[in-house]
């Protein structure tokens, strides 16, 4: 059973097709420490330039024309007819509140329209320009699909207001019907969910009516094409429409499963499930569950910066992990060596990162002041997520797809100096990454404590003068994006003086650095290798280095 590419393909050929390897997580508002829905999403692509894309709110004459350009390839698809009214949308959040993320889970690669006008990039800003709520999205986005035709392969949409927060899932009919098949389903507001590049819903019929919408063909389709013969209430559209092979499973739903693991007791369960060995043999772990305890935004933030520690897909201690235990690996996924294939983990957090989002949206205040979306430049690990109300006009100029580009350094650009930052790190991880980690918390935790301060004044200014409210909310996420990147080009300098030449300058302990009476810096530290990688070269090696 054919996929559009198999996933170890998709996520080869991510270079080429930007959005194909992504992870998000769901979070309802009975499972939030602060009562807000949380969406997560991480964009990963070798290649692609992270950046924040502002469209502005706009009223349209009839016969106006919106284009609609591939947001992975930049190819012109066509034209459709703009709407009488557009809200305004700051990357993947609209002035509303409204959120909308994705993974991609490609499919079966039949189902692809090639004369399709609405790729899946355009389809989620279409969404959060004319929608308010998570419902009237995922109408809006299935009659546009409907009409227009769906260019993309299958696609998993985090789909959340500051209410109701869902999964919808999609794929195209492959030009032999115009439109799509999909299926959407609420998560419980005490409930947290997952999807990662592999598609999540299956026996959707055992859901409420009022928390599943589904198109009026996705089994009769399914049945029509031979993808499926039994009844309707065992039908599962992942079942049908990406069947899972060993990638699907090892190099997507564990990072699903290793998210859960983190809040939910008993995962161990899906353990042979998760390790993609046991394919019709293990049953997949459900869409959602109840975490143990309720989630706040830096668990949130946490759980992206996830390397499987801990579980039997740790990759931190061995060979593969280097002289200075680096959770990262060199891709391709797949590698060959005397005629056998290998892969590597892909854990959650990854260095191919172009950009990572958490949206926080409260329904306790207005949507200027509830509904934030939190944006890092690069591996979730190794940024500092800063606020981006959803009332801002001004893209930060960190953030700005004009101030940099995928080939062009700058040193204004947020994507480039914490690029420059983490590609320092990863060879020398356990040696530079706790100065990473000291500087990130204090930037993060920093701004998180000052949110209700912020936003407190900002609820004062709204009540006095609207548009002083969101200008003060505008600057201040301006200013944010700004000193992050002043603290990241400190850290950048700081690393490259303190750890030259895989050496270690002392320093006192208010941080300045040991100096001679004759004013040089104290002669610097060789640590070496630690213990366990002295014991891999010796493995490797015998007596060829044992000194006589």
């Amino acid at each position: 059973m054919k996929k559009i590419l198999t996933l170890t393909a998709l996520l080869l050929a991510a270079v080429a097709v930007p959005g194909v390897a992504c992870t998000n997580f769901l979070v309802g508002k009975g499972a939030s420490t602060d009562g807000a829905t949380m969406i997560s999403y991480s964009a990963d692509s070798y290649g692609m330039y992270g950046k924040l894309v502002y469209y502005p709110a706009g009223k349209h004459k009839r016969g106006e024309m919106r284009r609609i350009v591939d947001g992975d390839t930049n190819h012109f698809m066509g034209e459709i007819p703009e709407a009488a009214e557009t809200y305004s949308v700051m990357g993947n959040i609209n002035e509303y509140g409204l959120s909308i993320m994705e993974t991609t889970f490609g499919g079966r690669d039949e189902l692809v329209d090639k004369a399709g006008v609405i790729d899946y990039v355009s389809l989620m800003a279409l969404g959060m320009q004319r929608a308010k709520t998570a419902r009237e999205a995922i109408r809006v986005m299935t009659d546009l699909v409907a009409k227009y035709g769906y260019a993309s392969g299958g696609e998993s949409f985090s789909i959340a207001d500051p209410n109701e927060v869902w999964i919808m899932e999609m794929i195209g009919k492959g030009g032999k019907e115009k439109g799509a098949v999909w299926v959407a389903v609420r998560i419980p507001d005490d409930c947290i969910a997952a999807h990662a590049n592999q598609s999540r819903i299956h026996r959707f019929k055992q859901y409420k009516p009022q928390d599943v919408m589904y198109s009026p063909d996705v089994i009769t389709f399914a049945r029509a094409q031979g993808y499926y013969e039994g009844s309707d209430d065992d039908f599962s559209f992942s079942n049908a429409y990406s069947p899972a092979d060993f990638s699907a499973i090892r190099y997507c739903e564990t990072r699903a499963w290793s998210f859960f693991n983190r809040f939910v007791d008993g995962m161990e369960q899906y353990l042979d499930y998760a390790d993609g060995r046991h394919i019709g043999q293990a049953e997949p772990f459900p869409l959602y569950f109840k975490p143990r305890h309720k989630l706040s935004l830096k668990d949130v933030m946490n759980a992206m910066r996830d390397h499987y520690e801990g579980t039997p897909f740790d990759i931190t201690h061995d060979a593969g992990a280097g002289a200075y235990c680096a959770p990262y690996r060199p891709t391709p996924l797949e590698w060959e060596f005397e005629g056998k294939r290998y892969f590597n983990e892909r854990p959650i957090s990854t260095q191919q990162t172009s950009y990572t989002v958490v949206a926080q949206l409260r329904g306790n205040m207005p949507a200027a002041v509830g509904c934030v979306l939190w944006f890092g430049n690069d591996d979730a690990n190794m940024v500092a997520y800063t606020p981006v109300y959803c009332c801002t006009t001004h893209v930060p100029e960190p953030y700005a797809p004009e101030t940099a580009d995928d080939h062009t350094f700058s040193w204004k650009s947020a994507f480039w100096v914490c690029n420059w930052v983490s590609n320092m790190t990863y060879p020398r991880y356990s040696q530079l990454f706790p100065a990473v980690e000291k500087v990130r918390n204090e930037v993060e935790d920093g701004l998180i404590a000052r949110q209700p301060q912020v936003e407190a004044e900002a609820l004062a200014l709204l009540a006095r003068d609207e548009a002083a409210g969101r200008l003060f909310l505008d600057t201040y996420t301006n200013t944010a994006a700004t000193m992050m990147l002043a603290r990241w080009k400190e850290l950048g300098e700081y690393l490259i003086v303190k750890f030259n030449d895989m050496a270690v300058k002392p320093q006192n302990e208010d941080g300045t650095y040991r100096m001679t009476d004759d004013g040089l810096a104290v002669f610097p530290q060789r640590p070496g290798f630690d213990e366990q990688q002295r014991a891999i070269i010796v493995r490797e090696t015998g007596e060829k280095y044992l000194k006589p």
